[in-house]
């Protein structure tokens, strides 16, 4: 069964419900795993997406902040939400889609702008929430299992992955001790990227641009992200992956960008 998923910080689903219509008449993607949707359950607009034809649906939202969503044109199985630092802040969905998969959604902290946990609580917490998913995969032992990890994690691993190595070693997103939280995550499920499994880790590849940036596409000052990872035992249906940047060209744009993963 082909499979076509994405993944996107929509940056307030109800806001930019037209650009998310746009990109599914696209990319008409199967799934689409959305991040800090900012709305609560109750706003959702599930009218909107069972519309178009997402009629299976996890939903886990807040009030202004964080949330996000799994919508699926395929039928899901079992649906869960995971609460990380002893907060319920709307930043982990789990479900069951067809052929055994486990989907997990995920939104990671931002961290902040001061990459010192102990002069900065949002990168304490940023550092924790890392540390305990990376345990919690690592203790299941789910590198056996058939997984896919999409989501906002907030950090940019590779060099090709920032505008500048040299100038964001010191900013929250690129720090050494980021990098090597994410590193041991991916390790702990065995997890493969499965964009850079396509576009080689020499190409600069990014999902985000700031709103400060005067004309995001002439400054180009972007960071990848936005990913997806997947276990090895998924690798064999890899089909294809792209980043949609023209979208941050969008009228109304998030500052993120869809991200999309095809399997056979």
């Amino acid at each position: 069964m082909a499979l076509t998923l994405a993944t996107w910080n929509i940056n307030s689903v109800r806001l930019r419900l037209d650009n998310v219509r746009r990109f599914i008449a696209e990319a008409q993607p199967d799934i689409l795993c959305l991040q800090e949707t900012k709305t609560p359950d109750e706003f959702f607009p599930r009218d909107a997406f069972a519309a178009l034809g997402y009629r299976d649906m996890l939903v886990h939202g807040m009030k202004g902040y964080n949330g996000i969503a799994v919508l699926s044109r395929l039928p899901l199985g079992a649906t869960a939400t995971q609460s990380w630092c002893a907060r319920k802040d709307c930043r982990h969905g789990i479900v069951a889609l067809p052929g055994g998969i486990e989907l997990h959604n995920v939104y990671v902290p931002a961290g902040g702008d001061i990459p010192d946990p102990e002069a900065n609580e949002k990168f304490a917490h940023k550092l924790q929430f890392l540390d305990e998913l990376t345990g919690w995969f690592g203790a299941a032992q789910r590198e056996h299992r058939k997984m896919i990890l999409v989501g906002d994690l907030n950090i940019a691993p590779l060099e090709t992955d920032v505008w500048s190595h040299k100038q964001l070693l010191t900013v929250v997103s690129h720090t050494p001790v980021e990098v090597e939280k994410l590193g041991r995550l991916q390790g702990a499920g065995a997890f493969v990227d499965a964009v850079r499994h396509f576009i080689p880790p020499t190409e600069r590849l990014y999902t985000w641009w700031s709103y400060r940036a005067r004309d995001w596409l002439v400054s180009n000052r972007g960071r990848r992200l936005d990913h997806v990872w997947v276990t090895p035992p998924l690798m064999r249906e890899l089909a294809a992956a792209e980043v949609l940047a023209p979208a941050r060209g969008w009228e109304r744009a998030s500052d993120h960008v869809p991200v999309v993963v095809r399997f056979t």
